[in-house]
């Protein structure tokens, strides 16, 4: 009996040094759930508005994310990483993404993403870019991409309202309004910038299947709505999810959104 029991000991204290000395890169994450995609919109010294995050709490986040062992990652190497197994992420990959184009992000995140060396993933509507008095201009997007941190991709043409359009044109109407906001983005930051661009930000994160299927012919590979859960290779690709973070979104409220995307069950 002493015997059995020694060897179970043995057993468990060996299985025990293994997980503790085993790498963690990534192999871990690989059995979880999903992953964290974060979207902000607006940054600034106050509270303006809903969707702004003072800059002050956004570099807290940034700070607890850092100092809690998570890793930032771009939204091109979490979907390799579900394309080819071969690509394995780092253990608690996090994703960050900005939409809309607000001239916050050059002026507030991009002096923070810089210094913690954080990727970012920027979704636009092009229509605003160096014609809006609160968009970006696209000399700052080409100075963002130039750091090797951003990545620019489609929020439409014109950021419009899908369920408003579809009340108000006919079928064929519809559909040509949908594909002309998606191709004619696509066209425009690609010939400003020299990205190809294959993802796309669901404006008001309004999105069904017929949108999704169109979304697809115009040559999206992925798209992301503002459902508040971690993101899974499971997931409908042109549907992925994403948490939409508010200036309220601070202290435990934010470890409460990172944290319990790790422990979602399967």
């Amino acid at each position: 009996m002493r015997r059995s029991l020694q060897a179970i000991l043995t057993t468990l204290i060996a299985l025990i040094t293994v997980l503790l000395t085993a790498p963690s890169r990534g192999v871990a994450f690989q059995e979880r759930d999903g992953v964290p995609i974060l979207v902000y919109h607006r940054f600034g010294a106050s509270v303006t508005d809903a969707m702004t995050v003072t800059t002050g709490v956004f570099e807290q986040q940034l700070a607890w994310l850092r100092a809690h062992g998570y890793q930032i990652i771009s939204l091109h190497a979490l979907l390799e990483s579900w394309r080819d197994p071969a690509n394995v992420l780092p253990s608690r990959p996090v994703v960050i993404t900005a939409d809309d184009g607000h001239k916050s992000v050059y002026t507030e995140m991009l002096p923070l993403i810089r210094r913690y060396h954080f990727p970012v993933t920027l979704f636009i509507y092009p229509s605003a870019i160096s014609n809006a008095s609160y968009a970006l201009t696209w000399d700052q997007l080409a100075e963002m991409v130039r750091t090797g941190l951003v990545d620019v991709q489609s929020h439409t043409y014109w950021h419009p309202n899908f369920h408003h359009e579809r009340a108000r044109l006919s079928p064929a109407a519809y559909r040509a309004f949908v594909m002309w906001q998606l191709t004619r983005s696509k066209e425009v930051i690609s010939q400003h910038l020299g990205i190809n661009v294959e993802m796309l930000a669901w404006p008001f994160g309004i999105h069904d299947s017929e949108l999704e299927q169109w979304a697809a012919a115009a040559g999206y590979s992925a798209a992301f709505t503002l459902e508040r859960r971690a993101a899974s290779r499971n997931d409908n690709p042109l549907a992925l999810p994403r948490f939409l973070i508010t200036d309220r979104d601070r202290g435990a409220r934010f470890a409460t959104i990172i944290e319990g995307s790790e422990h979602r069950e399967k």
